[in-house]
């Protein structure tokens, strides 16, 4: 028999993201996935008083990630790729495929989504400012230019527990 009561929502606190094949250490935080169609209306000649609308262009917003500033150089490094493409760097060798992971709190995945044709179009390190009397962490943060992003519908939930 399944279980009549609808699942408990997913906390937003188990993520992880991958980039080239492997999970990249310390992300803490990732900004929304979000898409915008823009609308475009439009008037017959017949018909003053009425508009239809139909869909026009789709955009994807940028997908900053941010981590606690450690040895790890994977943000930097990617950054780098953009700012060098006037020194060899071919133009495919800057935007990576991108993998984010979402786990139950039993540490099973159930949601992924797939994030096309990311570039670094900013780079911060060291935020908050540098400040002798506070004590926070240094932040870095990119910031990901994509081209498209859908939910992985490989993964499946996890199965209820039978009674």
């Amino acid at each position: 028999m399944s279980n009549p009561t609808p699942a408990d929502s997913y906390k937003n606190f188990k993520f992880r993201v991958k980039w080239d094949g492997r999970y990249v250490a310390g992300i803490s935080k990732i900004s929304p996935l979000k898409r915008t169609t823009d609308v475009i209306e439009h008037r017959e000649g017949g018909d003053p008083s009425t508009s239809q609308k139909s869909p026009g262009q789709t955009k994807y917003e940028p997908i900053t990630l941010e981590r606690g500033l450690t040895q790890d150089t994977e943000f930097e490094a990617w950054a780098k790729k953009v700012w060098s493409l006037d020194s060899g760097v071919a133009s495919n060798e800057f935007r990576k495929d991108i993998v984010i992971d979402i786990f139950d709190e039993d540490g099973q995945k159930v949601l992924s989504y797939k994030v096309y044709r990311c570039w670094v179009s900013e780079y911060t390190v060291a935020q908050p400012s540098l400040d002798a009397n506070s004590n926070a962490i240094l932040i870095e943060s990119i910031k990901l230019e994509n081209e498209g992003w859908e939910r992985d519908t490989s993964i499946t939930e996890p199965k209820e527990p039978s009674s």
